[in-house]
């Protein structure tokens, strides 16, 4: 859900801090007060499209801050966070976007600095903005097919995954199998290019990790000089009459006495003596590293040549050893195809071949199932209409017909040969129409919200706007779309814009913008109402300016339904 938002110099809005609860929230105000631009922040927030015009008059930037609590583990953002190497820490995500006057953004998710795509990425999994305008998720139909996979729940997406793991296979062999393809001429000069590489490589005679045991000489034999000072002064620091072992020896002798004496003694005179003989071993080691000591210039030139090679390699076929000799057996392999092409095309067309008929049984089980599911979810929809009062319209899940008798690789797609498209038709007697084609108004609301209330089930969005969706209805319609509004808050946090009593009365939280002028400059305020400010409110939705006893005792009629609903 969306707990604190923070808006600064954005349109009419000086500072705004808000808090927001789960359930429904309603925002109402006069015309103009700034509903929408409250909103519109949270689009930008979500990586809307932002202007210069946004930034508050005589300010130079503006500044909009949200904070979403994520409750569920699998939430859709914790993936796509990882994706883009965001940490999000105890399940918090912070979105924020400034907008300079000169028209630059510049956005963050959790402190990174990100590009407004990765934003909109992210912000898409956690709000979903449906305006009495704005083409939506749902009215996408090319999203309608992703949409039916969610509400068919894991019995597609079993079917899904089995379909997926053969077409993975299937399009690596299509694709191996159109390079082997490609036009003669291309395929020799691929075969001239690659021969000639892998020659290269193959004359480099290369070793693992070989350019990590040149650098490592190198070291050394750069720093020769300090090496050779270092073991020598240790040496004779050691070894020598006067010297470390010899003092150590006389301390082990006296030692001995010591113990001979008093046998407390004894465990000092055993590490006196370890240590003796750890120095005798150590001095041994360091005269023998000495005498295999040698100065070799000759050989440093050999090693920067050698690296030279090595590097040049580098830039041409990978950025270690390890690589370039990976890619020499790539393609190697290659070779070996192309100068057996035709054995391998015969190989690859009775794979391709085999998994095609596999592909087949995937798909057409994938198509069933989604049927099967269609069918209830047009059961569905049809029963949320009803309890809109739109009875009368028709709903429907359509399949496009698989025309390509032949099976070709065009007819399959990642997610299955299907291309569905939801269709309506609300006046009977009419033929049903796409989805998105439907008219704008109160059907379209109506419509819209029978979705929402199904889909918000599945979806996983965090937080749902409403921006005046309730427009062109009255009446006993309105009364539905606010307890539809509420139902789907049950599942989704919900925020509402909205002229409707019936819609505020349901709200768990009720906020009222409003505008003044503060030094001759317009800003927008928001209060929480309580209880006895609800009524006067939704009095004033009711009759408009005028408050009288009559319509406030119809504002707590409305409240006490309300009521009742949200209990039952």
């Amino acid at each position: 859900m969306l707990q604190e938002l923070s808006i600064k110099n954005f349109a009419i809005i000086d500072a705004l801090a808000l808090s927001f609860e789960e359930g429904l929230t309603v925002l109402s105000g006069e015309t103009g007060a700034g509903k929408s631009i409250i909103i519109d922040a949270i689009h930008l927030l979500v990586g809307g499209r932002g202007s210069a015009e946004y930034v508050r008059h005589g300010e130079k930037k503006a500044e909009i801050e949200g904070l979403f609590i994520l409750d569920d583990d699998a939430h859709p953002c914790f993936e796509k966070a990882s994706e883009f190497g965001i940490e999000i820490e105890e399940g918090m995500i912070v979105l924020r976007r400034e907008i300079a006057s000169s028209g630059k953004s510049v956005c963050r998710v959790n402190g990174k600095l990100v590009t407004i795509a990765i934003m909109r990425e992210i912000g898409g999994a956690l709000i979903d903005i449906h305006g009495q305008h704005e083409h939506q998720e749902l009215m996408n139909e090319q999203l309608h097919l992703s949409l039916l996979d969610q509400f068919g729940g894991k019995e597609i997406q079993a079917n899904l995954a089995s379909y997926r793991e053969i077409y993975k296979e299937y399009s690596t062999v299509h694709k191996q199998l159109t390079r082997l393809n490609e036009n003669e001429q291309e395929m020799a000069h691929r075969l001239d290019l690659i021969t000639f590489q892998l020659k290269e490589i193959q004359e480099a005679d290369l070793k693992l990790n070989e350019d990590e045991e040149l650098l490592e000489e190198k070291r050394k034999l750069l720093n020769f000089e300090k090496l050779f000072e270092s073991l020598q002064t240790s040496y004779n620091s050691i070894q020598g009459e006067g010297k470390g072992l010899d003092w150590t020896g006389l301390a082990m002798s006296h030692l001995e006495t010591a113990a001979d004496l008093d046998e407390q003694y004894q465990k000092t005179l055993e590490s006196v003596s370890n240590a003796f003989y750890v120095l005798e071993d150590a001095v041994h080691q360091i005269r023998g590293e000495l005498d295999q000591l040698e100065f070799e210039p000759d050989r440093l030139d050999l090693i920067e040549t050698r690296l030279n090679e090595i590097n040049g390699l580098k830039r041409k076929y990978g950025s270690s050893v390890d690589e370039i000799l990976a890619y020499g057996s790539k393609i190697e392999e290659e070779i070996e195809t192309i100068l057996n092409k035709d054995s391998h095309i015969d190989e690859l067309q009775k794979k391709l071949h085999s998994l095609e008929k596999d592909l087949v049984v995937e798909a057409k089980n994938l198509t069933q199932s989604r049927k099967k599911w269609a069918k209830k979810l047009t059961g569905s929809i049809h029963e949320q209409l009803k309890q809109l009062y739109m009875d009368k319209t028709k709903f429907e899940v359509r399949f496009s017909p698989v025309k390509d008798e032949t099976f070709s690789f065009s007819l399959f797609k990642k997610d299955g040969w299907d291309q569905v498209e939801f269709y309506i038709s609300t006046n009977p007697g009419e033929p049903l129409k796409p989805l998105s084609k439907v008219a704008s108004g109160g059907e379209l609301s109506r419509i819209m919200l029978a979705l929402k209330t199904i889909f918000s089930k599945h979806q996983g969005i965090t937080s749902i706007i409403f921006d005046e969706v309730d427009t062109g209805v009255s009446g006993r319609v309105a009364q539905a779309i606010a307890e539809k509004i509420y139902q789907v808050a049950t599942h989704s946090q919900v925020m509402c814009i909205s002229h409707l009593p019936q819609v505020a009365a349901m709200a768990d939280s009720h906020l009222f913008i409003s505008k003044r002028l503060i030094k001759g400059r317009t800003s927008t305020s928001v209060k929480r109402l309580d209880e006895t400010e609800k009524v006067r409110e939704i009095s004033r939705m009711i009759s408009g300016v005028e408050i009288t006893d009559l319509t406030q005792e119809h504002a707590k009629e409305l409240l006490q339904l309300a009521n009742t609903i949200k209990e039952t």
